[in-house]
C-alpha cells in the first residue's frame, strides 16, 4: 500500500480534499511526492511541515515557506533553509551563530547575505570546519582577512572561493605576503611527521586519504594550490609558472583555464597524462594549429574531448568522427555551423560528415529530406528524431535499415500512433523501443498493452496517461512495486477508486 500512496501523492487528478487527507497521513516517502505537486496550496505546505519535519525544509527551499512560517528556535534547519535562499531574517542569523551544533554553525558560515557582526561571529568560531566554510562562501574583504588565518585548512577554502581577491590568490599561491600557517588538520591530530595510511582501518577518523604534515602542513598546502589553481579568479600571471610542475594535481587544473597564453597550451598538449591533455582539448583558448596537434593524439579521450572543441574545424571534426566514439550527442561546432557549412557537410561525399550535421533539430526542409533518405544507416539514425519528418519517411526508415534505427523513429514527436504500434511489434525486437514508446505522448493503448510486457518499460507503460483505466487499475496489485507506484500516480485512474484508496489510511 505504502507504493500505491506515493504514486497517489504525485497524480495530478487528485484532488484538493485528497492531498489534506494524504497530508494527515504522510511519512518521509509520501510527503516528499506531496511537497513537489505544482497545486500544493501554502496552507497545506505549512500543514505537510508540521506533519513531516523532515519536508520542511524541502518545501523551504521550493518556495512553499515564508519567514513568517518558521520559528528558528523550534525549526533552525528549516531557518537555515530560507537564510540559503536569501529570505530569511537578520536575527535569525544571530541566533543560528550561537547555535550548540557544529553543522548549523557550519551551513549557516555558506548563507549569503549574512549581517557583518555574524560575519565576524563565524570567523572567530572555535570549530575550523565552520571557519573554513566561510572562507570558501564568503565576500571579498572577509576572505582577504581569512587568507591570513593561522590554520592551512581556512586558507585552502579561501583560495577556492571565486570572491577571492585576484592578488590574493596570488599571495596563497606563491606564499609571498603572507604569515606562514601554523596549523592544519593533519598536525591538529596526530604528532609530526605524519602520513596517513591511504588504508587507514580506523573507523572514526576523518584525515583524507595521503593526508601528511612534516610541521609544513604540505598536503594541505598542495591542496590550497591547487584550488588557486583551478579559481579563474587568480591571475594567469600567478598560475602559468605551474605548467611544468611535477605534481599531476597541480597541472592539471590549468589545461581547463581560459586566459593562458599560447606557450603554456602548447606545453600542456604534451603533458604526459593524458587527462590533461584531454581538458586542454576542450578548452576554447587554444587555437587551430593546437587543435590539429591534438587531434593526432594517441588517446581516445583526447580525440573524443577535442570534438566537443566549439572551434573545431570541420574537416578535423569530421575526421574525429570517423575515429573518436563522440556519441549521438549535438556537437558545439555543428550547432553553430553557418547555412552554406550545414549544406556543405549534409552533402559531403563522407558518411560522417553528413551524420554530424544529421543531429541538428532545425535543419532545412530541404536539407532535412535529403538526409532522411541517406544510404547510410547511422545518418538516418542521427536524423530520425528530427521533428516535420512524415510518416511516410519514418516508415521508409524502418524498411530500410530495421533493427538500427527503430529506437530513435519511436523518439520522434511527429510519429503517429499507427507506426508506434507497429514498432512494438517489429520482429526481431529491440528492447529499447518499449521504453521509447511508453513515454511517447502520442503512444496508443494497443501500443502501451505492448509495452507492458517489457520489464523496463512496464513502469513506464503504466504511468501513461492513455493506458485505460481498468488496465491502471489492475497494475495496482503487480508484483513489483515501482508499478503500483507508476499506476496509482496515473491520472486516468478513476475518480473512485482514487478516492477509495486514499481513504483505506
Amino acid at each position: 500500500m505504502h507504493h500505491i500512496l506515493c504514486g497517489l501523492a504525485a497524480n495530478p487528478a487528485l484532488s484538493s480534499e485528497l492531498v489534506d487527507h494524504l497530508i494527515s497521513v504522510a511519512d518521509d516517502d509520501i510527503a516528499t511526492e506531496l511537497a513537489c505537486r505544482a497545486d500544493l496550496s501554502h496552507v497545506q505546505a505549512v500543514a505537510l511541515a508540521e506533519r513531516v519535519e523532515g519536508s520542511a525544509v524541502q518545501l523551504a527551499y521550493a518556495g512553499r515557506l515564508t519567514a513568517a512560517d518558521v520559528d528558528p528556535s523550534v525549526r533552525p534547519d528549516v531557518a537555515l533553509a530560507l537564510l540559503d535562499q536569501g529570505v530569511g531574517r537578520p536575527e535569525w542569523a544571530r541566533l543560528l551563530a550561537a547555535d550548540p551544533v557544529r553543522e548549523r554553525r557550519e551551513k549557516l558560515a555558506a548563507c549569503p547575505g549574512l549581517p557583518s557582526d555574524v560575519l565576524d561571529t563565524l570567523a572567530a568560531d572555535p570549530d575550523v570546519r565552520v571557519v573554513a566554510e566561510l572562507a570558501l562562501w564568503t565576500t571579498p574583504d572577509v576572505a582577504a582577512r581569512l587568507a591570513a588565518h593561522p590554520h592551512a585548512e581556512v586558507r585552502r577554502a579561501v583560495a577556492a572561493n571565486e570572491a577571492t581577491p585576484p592578488a590574493v590568490l596570488a599571495a596563497l599561491l606563491t606564499g609571498e605576503g603572507l604569515p606562514a600557517a601554523r596549523r592544519c588538520l593533519v598536525c591538529d591530530r596526530e604528532e609530526t611527521p605524519f602520513v596517513h595510511d591511504r588504508q587507514c582501518p580506523r573507523l572514526d577518523c576523518e584525515l583524507p586519504p595521503g593526508a601528511s604534515c612534516d610541521g609544513s602542513h604540505e598536503s594541505t598546502v598542495h591542496d590550497m594550490r591547487e584550488a588557486a589553481l583551478r579559481n579563474a579568479a587568480t591571475p594567469v600571471e600567478a598560475v602559468v609558472g605551474f605548467v611544468d610542475h611535477p605534481s599531476m594535481l597541480l597541472r592539471w587544473p590549468l589545461a581547463a583555464r581560459q586566459d593562458l597564453p599560447r606557450e603554456a597550451c602548447a606545453r600542456l598538449a604534451s603533458d604526459p597524462v593524458p587527462g590533461v591533455r584531454a581538458d586542454l582539448a576542450e578548452n576554447p583558448v587554444i587555437d587551430d594549429a593546437l587543435i590539429r596537434v591534438l587531434a593526432g593524439d594517441r588517446d581516445p579521450d583526447v580525440r573524443r574531448r577535442l570534438a566537443h572543441h566549439p572551434r573545431v574545424p570541420l574537416d578535423v571534426l569530421t575526421q574525429l568522427a570517423r575515429t573518436a566514439k563522440i556519441g549521438n550527442a549535438l556537437l558545439p561546432r555543428i550547432a553553430t555551423a553557418s547555412p552554406a557549412e550545414v549544406e556543405e557537410l549534409a552533402k559531403s561525399p563522407d558518411p560522417a560528415a553528413r551524420m554530424l550535421v544529421a543531429h541538428r533539430r532545425d535543419l532545412p526542409p530541404e536539407i532535412r529530406d535529403r538526409l532522411a533518405d541517406d544510404p547510410d544507416a547511422k545518418v538516418v539514425k542521427a536524423l530520425a528524431p528530427h521533428p516535420g519528418l512524415t510518416e511516410a519517411q519514418l516508415r521508409a526508415m524502418v524498411d530500410r535499415h530495421g533493427v538500427r534505427v527503430l529506437a530513435k523513429v519511436a523518439t520522434n514527436p511527429d510519429a503517429p500512433p499507427a507506426l508506434l504500434e507497429e514498432l512494438v511489434r517489429h520482429k526481431p525486437t529491440v528492447q529499447k523501443v518499449f521504453r521509447e514508446v511508453a513515454r511517447h505522448r502520442g503512444a496508443t493503448a494497443t501500443a502501451l498493452l505492448v509495452c507492458l510486457t517489457d520489464k523496463q518499460a512496464r513502469p513506464i507503460a503504466a504511468r501513461h496517461p492513455a493506458l485505460p483505466p481498468p488496465v491502471a487499475v489492475e497494475l495496482l496489485v503487480d508484483a513489483e512495486g515501482q508499478v503500483r507506484e507508476a499506476a496509482a500516480a496515473n491520472p486516468s485512474l478513476p475518480p473512485a477508486v482514487i478516492s477509495d484508496l486514499v481513504h483505506q489510511q
